[in-house]
């Protein structure tokens, strides 16, 4: 069996399953967010009752990070929703945007303070999908599933890890189950390493051009081969993350030992449960599709308006100007992500508007406290012209109220380090968004037109 079949048949209770069979599955944990915990719940209680319990408060995660940081007073009630239902529950894992959890408790987001300054309490956790494995919530050998596409960059700790609707969602807070098709799995097989001036979002983007943006629809989405051993854990979770871009089901790694000493640290400093059981390669899969890829031959890759399948490497796009560029969310806000970035800045500023959104209050800190040349990251990317937010959370990636830090509010051009660009993904719908790394990105804030960042970095 594939490693998606192993899992599945796992949590089914069954020896075996096949692509095509509709099987039973137990979740191991139910993610939700702001944007669909609100009718998750209403689901969950017009199904199961208003005073029903959920089956599991220890497997119930909840992470308020969308629309969080605006004024809007729908998007700040719904974070009180949320607060409402896990005080009713009594469920552990809420990473509240606020300190307090009393009957009287409301989040207000306010204007006046700007948006550059930290706005959330000690819980705050970020971005859901970055803040799941940060938390210690991803451990190999089960079956995550949550209300958003992007649940999916859990599949790099050897995981299913899906996204799936209010109403499935609504069914598994009652039961802990939910009904699924078996996906077919291609597998890529990756041989390698990343060469100079590439990060895996050009892999990630050079296949999802190779097969299309609808290439991989209700497939698993397998990586395996020696080139994988050279990817670090943040490199499978920016791959992991854009299955769903190419209409993957899921995407999946092999457990190894980075995997190991990844869940092993995030667990033991967050006190969550430390055991679990990986699944491990067969020596005989059945695959729909199946195909090498040469990691060292890949270059500094784009994807164009207005899908993410809309291949084109870096160096022939430089007619292409800019308005904007923006780094941040789960794919593209890690702290490797702005390290990166950062390195091909180095003392240059930016010509262009360019935001930058941590995915977690722990890559704010990162930033703030690893000094180059004596100064802080944070501080030298504030130097550049950077605007540089605390409030870690999605922010214009998804677009969002008027007023989130970033969003596209009328026809532009933006070179992002996201993971989604079709018309009006971040904003306004005339806009033209470009999929890019981080390299790419800071290149190309450095001289408003999309730009090979191995122009500006040095072997």
């Amino acid at each position: 069996m594939t490693l998606t079949e192993k899992l599945l048949a796992r949590a089914s209770g069954r020896s075996s399953v096949s692509a095509g069979e509709n099987v039973w599955v137990n979740v191991d944990t139910l993610l939700t967010h702001d944007v669909c915990g609100p009718g998750t719940i209403g689901v969950f209680k017009r199904e199961f009752g208003q005073n029903a319990k959920v089956w599991d408060k220890s497997r119930v995660v909840i992470i308020p990070d969308h629309y969080i940081f605006t004024a809007d007073s729908k998007s700040n009630r719904n974070v009180d929703i949320l607060r409402n239902f896990v005080r009713e529950q009594g469920i552990p894992y809420f990473y509240d945007v606020i300190d307090g959890d009393g009957a009287d408790a409301k989040w207000e987001f306010d204007p006046s303070k700007g948006q550059l300054k930290r706005q959330y309490g000690s819980s705050f956790a970020g971005v859901c999908h970055t803040a799941l494995p940060e938390k210690g919530h991803c451990r190999p050998g089960e079956i995550l599933v949550g209300t958003d596409s992007h649940t999916c960059m859990a599949g790099a700790f050897n995981m299913f890890a899906t996204g799936i609707g209010n109403t499935d969602a609504g069914f598994v807070l009652g039961t802990g189950k939910i009904l699924l098709k078996v996906p077919e799995t291609m597998r890529f097989w990756l041989e390698g390493e990343l060469p100079f001036g590439v990060m895996a979002k050009d892999v990630i983007l050079h296949i999802i051009g190779d097969i299309g943006f609808d290439g991989a629809t209700y497939r698993a989405m397998q990586y395996e081969g020696p080139g994988v051993a050279s990817l670090n854990m943040d490199d499978r979770m920016t791959i992991a993350n854009m299955a769903i871009e190419a209409g993957g089901k899921n995407g999946v790694f092999p457990y190894d030992r980075l995997t190991e000493d990844y869940v092993r640290e995030s667990t033991r400093k967050n006190g969550t449960r430390q055991e679990y059981t990986p699944v491990e390669l067969d020596r005989d899969q059945h695959f729909c599709y199946d195909r090498k890829f040469d990691l060292s031959k890949i270059e500094p890759t784009v994807a164009q308006h207005p899908d993410p399948g809309n291949r084109a490497l870096a160096k022939d796009l430089n007619k292409v100007t800019l308005d904007r560029a923006y780094i941040g969310s789960c794919t593209g806000g890690k702290t490797s992500d702005f390290l990166a970035f950062a390195k091909v800045i180095g003392n240059r500023r930016v010509k262009i508007d360019t935001f930058g959104v941590p995915a977690t209050p722990t890559v704010v800190r990162e930033l703030q406290s690893i000094v180059w040349e004596g100064k802080s990251v944070w501080e030298r990317l504030e130097s550049a012209g950077v605007l540089m937010t605390e409030n870690a959370s999605c922010a214009a990636c998804l677009g969002g109220p008027q007023d989130t830090f970033g969003r596209i509010n009328k026809p532009m051009s933006c070179i992002s380090a996201t993971n989604r660009n079709f018309p009006g993904r971040m904003g306004h719908k005339e806009s033209r968004v470009y999929l890019a790394s981080p390299y790419t990105v800071a290149a190309s804030a450095l001289t408003g037109y999309i730009t090979d960042p191995r122009e500006f970095l040095s072997e």
